[in-house]
Parts: C-alpha cells; structure tokens; sequence
C-alpha cells in the first residue's frame, strides 16, 4: 500500500531522514510503545462504542501485543517514508488485512495521538525528575538538621556577612528547591486532560467516549476543546520552564560549595571519590562534579529557548513547529536538569563542612559587628550612627591586628554582651533567622511530605489505570496486555 488516495509520491530518503531522522532500535521501541499503549485504549473504546466489531478489535490487540512483546523488531528497516506511525499501521494491515488493520485509525488523527503521546511521556518523566528533586530536597533536610549548630559566616559580595550556621544555610536552599520542585507539580496539573478524541483539530461525528480512553491512560478528563488539545504545548513549556528554575537554584548552590571548598576559603571539604587530580599538576584536588552542576542550566535554558521561538508565531492549531520542532528540545532539556539533580543530590551528601576555619573566618570577618551595632541600638543610640562607631572599631582593629573591638569606643557597651557567634545566632530569631531554626523547619519537612504524598498518588493513578487497561484488553482480546506504565 502506497500512496494516500489523494497523493502517490513520496519524499526522497535523504528529506526522509532531515524530517524524520533515523530512528535507533530504542527510540523506535520508545515512540512506538507509547503508540501500542494508546492504541489499545482507543480500541477498547472503539469496540465498547460499536465503532467496530470486538472481533477486529480482539486481532487487532493480540497483533499489537505480540509486535511489542518482540521489541517491535519486524519494524525495524522498514522504510518509514510518512514517519513511524503510518509505517506501523501499514505494517498492520499488510499482516492482518485492510479490513482488520484499516479500523485501528477511525475517528483519530496523527495530531490527537502525538499530542497523546506527548502528554503520558511528559507526564512519565515530571514524575520522574519530581522523585528525584524530592530526594535530593530529603537529603537537604537531613543535612539541615545535622549541621544546625556548625557555626560558619554568611557571605554577601564575596564577603563574611553574619554568623549563621551550616544547616541554616542548606535550610534556605532547600526552601528554594521546594519551590522548584512546586512549580513543577503546578506544570503538571497541564496534563490531567487527555488529548485523544480531539482528531486532526475539531473532534468527530462519530459517537466515540472520549472520557473513557481518558481513564484508561489515566488523565482525569478527556479535552474541552479539540483544537487547543491539538495545537497547544504549553504545558511541555511551562514544565521546562519550572524545570530550567531548578537548575538554575542548583547551579547558584554549586558556585557557593566551589568557593568554599578552595583552599583560600576551606570551609567545605569533599572526598577523593568526588574529586579529580590533575593530569599534569599532582597536587590538585578539583571538585570537577561542581562545574558540570554549574553549567547544566545552559542546557535548560537553550532547549526552553528553542522550544518558545519554535512557537512563537506558529498559527493556532496543529503545526509541526508546535508539535514537532519546539517538543523535540523538551526532552534533552529535561534530562540534563535531571542529571542536574542527581549531580546535587552526591555533592551535597559529600560536602563536609570545616568547624574550625568556619569559627576562624566567623572572627576574622567581624561578622559579629551588626550585632554590637543593634546592642548600640538598644541603648538608644540611633542606628546609622551605631553603624559608624562599630564600623570605625572594625577599620583600628584591622589596623592594630586583632578582632577585639571593645579597646576602640565601644567597652562600656560590650561589658555585658555575649559576643560568641553561637549566642549572637541564637539572638536572631526574628524575620526568619538561624535563631529560628526549627520554626521554619517543621513546616519544610511537612511540605517535603505533602509533596511526597502528591507524587505517590499520581504513582498510584497511573498504576491504576494500567491496571484497568490491561484487564479491559484481556476482556475484549482474550490476552494479557504487556505491562505498562510506570
């Protein structure tokens, strides 16, 4: 079979390849398997509607059961010349005849099955790179806790700032990676309605059930409205977008942990099994992990890029700029912010901190000086004018060579003042300082298992609906479906 009825050529095999690639045997089981799993809910549906007879539908599901159970290998070499999809179809009806293979596409369009298809992938790997954001946000909380109370300087420009302590400081970036982790859950809510039924761009006349392949594939709903179910990306946007954000937080994290893991700084410490040497220089320990974790953004940021210019422009419905082009920088962008957050989850468990040169730094910083402004404060003296004689103290001990402030103006203030950086941190517990510690805490910890619940239920949805599938295939085909889903 050849041709479409209206057209009889074809492209030539180098456009072939520019248009369609060459897919490996692989990719071709990834697409084509995402392909089986909604054939076999549309024609569950099919069948239950009158659409077509369940004899056709039964041959129809055991065929493509046995196709996939072989990897999809009597596919592969197969010429492809209008994409996998019709390659595959006609592979089905050359084995099983016209009339049998010629019904698996009533009442659909290759633009409601790759919006499909597009949708559970996406769906598959939000969750995939959500359980993995959520282990990395657990191993930031236990860390937390551990290193509450080791007492290291905040940093603003490059410069010790206050004293804080080293749980403190991977409190505040898991509250960050919180947030990431949200607004990828929020990109996933774009993926509760199922696109099938929509058709090429404005539904059908056939009285198909849309809701019920909805359910089988596990969406909530079927879509409103067939023309956005099959023009619209943008919750594949969105979802990078939310996605590039989380990159971006881990990168930020990285730039700090190289700086203070130098030897001019030497406040963090790795193990040799997250370092590398030198090929020329045998004294170097290089955290090279840190760098690739700095630069993984650059990725999320060019597909994001690419993805929007794709769209931008492009008419509202179904386009291959949409639909094709711009999708196709979804998927490397996602994995190398999941290789972002695998990379963060081993550094951040291997990152030791150094007490001592933290305290050291805490005194040689005068990151107690803000401290010794308020108690200026509390005796009635205006701030800014605190401000100069605490910083004026700093500038004669510097040039005296110590860090006791009390001999220059300020002895009659500090006489009863508890200069030690572990009691100046307890003292600032308000506006959400390390004082405050386990008050902001307790509700990280509860949000990190909300979150948790969240992914195991949409886990369970999947499952569930695989389930329901399987067993609506068995009833109709007599056989067991392959396992599916996640």
């Amino acid at each position: 079979m050849s041709g479409t009825g209206r057209l009889v050529g074809q492209l030539g095999p180098r456009t072939q390849r520019v248009v369609y690639g060459e897919p490996t045997g692989a990719a071709l089981h990834q697409e084509l398997s995402l392909t089986a799993r909604i054939d076999r809910a549309h024609l569950v549906m099919l069948a239950e509607s009158g659409l077509i007879d369940k004899a056709t539908a039964a041959v129809l599901l055991r065929c493509i059961g046995e196709l996939e159970a072989a990897g999809f290998a009597p596919l592969a070499g197969r010429p492809a010349p209008r994409g996998l999809y019709l390659m595959y179809e006609q592979y089905l009806a050359e084995r099983l005849g016209a009339d049998v293979g010629g019904v698996l596409h009533t009442a659909r369009s290759r633009n409601d099955l790759k919006a499909t298809a597009t949708a559970l992938r996406l769906r598959d790997r939000l969750l995939d790179l959500i359980e993995d954001a959520l282990r990395l946000l657990g191993v930031l909380l236990a860390r937390a806790r551990a290193h509450r109370d080791v007492l290291m300087p905040s940093y603003t420009h490059h410069q010790a700032a206050m004293p804080v302590t080293y749980g403190y400081y991977l409190l505040g970036v898991a509250e960050a990676v919180a947030r990431d982790v949200d607004a990828l859950r929020g990109a996933a809510a774009g993926l509760a309605s199922c696109p099938l039924g929509a058709g090429a761009v404005a539904g059908t006349d056939l009285r198909i059930a849309p809701q019920r392949t909805a359910r089988l594939l596990g969406f909530a709903t079927p879509a409103r409205h067939a023309a956005d179910a099959v023009a619209s990306r943008d919750t594949a946007l969105r979802a990078l977008a939310a996605a590039t954000g989380l990159a971006v937080t881990l990168s930020r994290v990285a730039g700090d942990l190289q700086l203070w893991s130098t030897a001019e700084f030497g406040l963090i410490w790795f193990p040799d099994r997250l370092v590398g040497s030198s090929s020329a220089m045998p004294q170097k320990r290089n955290a090279f992990l840190l760098e690739h974790l700095l630069a993984k953004p650059a990725h999320a940021v060019g597909a994001w890029t690419a993805m929007v210019t794709a769209m931008a422009g492009a008419p509202f419905s179904n386009t291959i700029e949409v639909g094709t082009e711009a999708v196709a920088a979804l998927w490397p962008g996602l994995q190398a912010v999941h290789d972002a957050v695998q990379l963060a989850q081993v550094v951040v468990l291997g990152a030791r901190p150094v007490p001592d040169r933290m305290r050291e730094r805490i005194r040689d910083g005068f990151t107690t000086a803000t401290a010794i402004a308020n108690r200026l404060v509390r005796d009635g003296i205006p701030f800014r004018t605190a401000h100069r004689m605490v910083g004026a103290a700093v500038r004669q001990a510097v040039e005296a060579g110590t860090t006791d402030l009390a001999p220059f103006g300020l002895s009659d203030w500090l006489t009863d003042v508890d200069t030690e950086p572990a009691a100046v941190v307890a003292a600032q517990r308000y506006g959400g300082g390390p004082g405050a510690f386990e008050e902001a805490f307790r509700p990280a910890l509860a949000e990190w298992a909300a979150l948790r619940a969240w992914c195991g239920d949409r886990r369970a949805d999947a499952r569930h609906a695989d389930q329901e599938l399987r067993g609506a295939v068995a009833l109709l085909a007599g056989i067991d479906s392959p396992e599916e889903g996640p």
